[in-house]
């Protein structure tokens, strides 16, 4: 009898604990925090702006080679960010990391750790950057909520780690989805945004938004000034999107695959296929879940990225799952200069195009550089019809400035049949000692 009593005893004390453990403090909210938090990070950045004296050209001929260096000055910021890779990987605003030349990243647990820059998407105002650790070295991330999981009205929580002062939650509710889906190369802004009236407070700009699963739904981003309580957070759709962007063989190496990835939940998909790119020939389709590629099983956007850019190789195996079993599929992909050139945005406008550096421009007798030069037209053309002549520059495609001739050819090749291009052009003419320069839109129907 004294036995059993003991063991009843021994229960009730069980029961007790597992009720201080998961009593009514420690509800969905408590549970969230402590899943997300280790993942969380302060960013710390630190500018070096160069101060112009006034009077240094002034005095510049004169007291070369004695004359002291120009003054710095060193300004920084604060923000947040989320671990999303065990590797290091994590994502923050582009504008908390934009033009530093130095980041620092302290951990939750107090250590600090310089961080890189890799990649970053201006018109979502994404950055990811890397932590430089020891080789090896594994963090606590966050994971990834699906891009469709997202309920007006439920409790969600902005995490950061302002000023490096330690974590730090709000909580509020989903108040609004994106209100409207943006336009292709378009900055993001309010109505592309999550909206909560969790408080989003300085330096916390770059953190996580997460659901009650602890599971992300948005970053971060901006508060609105002139109401209260008004916070906005970049949906994780569109975070998905600029990951797809960054973990690409265009991206890391130049190659064209044609595909996109994204991570639904704990399955990485394919996002997207380019009509008659390279993933598109072997048969590949959007929303097909990847398994394996080359041999290497793939749970994320770092093994991708790693997988399909490892070898030095420009084929690649890709086991896929698609319609209740698995595939296997071989795609070759192709470098992004042989396809994307200016003998593409020649057979589609009709016209020669050089980017315009310095040294060219020089030799062209321009007094500025930057755009693409119009070295040759082509009679009857697209660009002929429109009215441009060789000498002039372009600036502009739809309103966009392409950085290189492959995403200037990747624009054109877009285009359907007839479909109309605008392009931004700068005439400079040189009457004696007078310059005169005029610009002007020009609209050509693709062929």
């Amino acid at each position: 009898m004294n036995k059993i009593i003991n063991i009843l005893f021994a229960l009730l004390a069980l029961s007790n604990f597992a009720m201080a453990a998961d009593g009514p403090r420690r509800d969905a909210v408590v549970r969230a925090v402590e899943k997300v938090m280790p993942a969380v990070v302060n960013i710390r950045t630190e500018t070096v702006m160069e101060i112009r004296d006034p009077f240094s050209e002034v005095f510049r001929d004169f007291w070369n080679p004695y004359r002291s260096q120009p003054r710095q000055d060193v300004r920084e910021s604060l923000g947040s960010g989320v671990i999303i890779d065990p590797e290091g990987y994590l994502l923050t605003n582009d504008h908390v990391v934009r033009r530093a030349t130095r980041i620092l990243v302290r951990l939750s647990d107090g250590r600090e750790l310089e961080a890189e820059r890799v990649a970053h998407n201006q018109r979502a105002d994404l950055a990811l950057l890397r932590l430089l650790a020891k080789p090896g070295t594994q963090f606590k991330t966050v994971s990834f909520a699906r891009d469709d999981d997202l309920l007006m009205g439920e409790t969600v929580l902005a995490l950061g780690n302002p000023f490096g002062l330690g974590g730090s939650v709000s909580r509020g509710i989903l108040s609004s989805k994106a209100r409207r889906t943006p336009k292709a190369d378009t900055t993001l802004d309010i109505t592309n945004w999550l909206q909560t009236d969790a408080a989003i407070n300085p330096g916390n700009s770059g953190g996580p938004l997460v659901n009650l699963d602890g599971q992300l739904i948005g970053i971060n981003v901006a508060i609105y000034r002139q109401g209260q309580g008004i916070g906005f957070a970049i949906p994780i759709k569109r975070v998905n999107e600029a990951l797809g962007e960054f973990f690409t063989p265009e991206y890391l190496r130049g190659l064209w695959l044609g595909a996109r990835v994204r991570l639904d939940g704990d399955r990485l998909r394919l996002a997207t296929v380019e009509p008659n790119s390279p993933a598109d020939t072997a048969g590949l389709s959007a929303g097909d879940t990847v398994l394996e590629v080359n041999g290497k099983e793939v749970a994320g956007f770092v093994d991708w990225a790693k997988a399909i850019t490892g070898d030095k190789k420009n084929t690649a195996e890709i086991r896929i799952f698609r319609g209740g079993r698995p595939r296997k599929l071989e795609v070759t992909m192709q470098p992004e200069e042989k396809v994307f050139n200016t003998k593409l945005i020649e057979q589609r406008l009709g016209l020669t195009v050089r980017p315009l550096s310095r040294a060219v421009a020089e030799q062209s007798g321009l007094s500025f550089f930057g755009g693409y030069l119009i070295s040759s037209v082509e009679a009857d053309g697209p660009a002929d019809l429109a009215g441009l002549e060789s000498g002039g520059v372009i600036r502009e495609v739809n309103g966009l400035t392409p950085p290189n001739v492959v995403a200037f050819a990747r624009m054109i090749r877009g285009l359907k049949r007839d479909e109309a291009v605008r392009l931004s052009v700068v005439w400079e003419v040189r009457r004696g000692t007078f310059l005169q320069r005029r610009s002007g839109m020009a609209t050509l129907k693709a062929r």
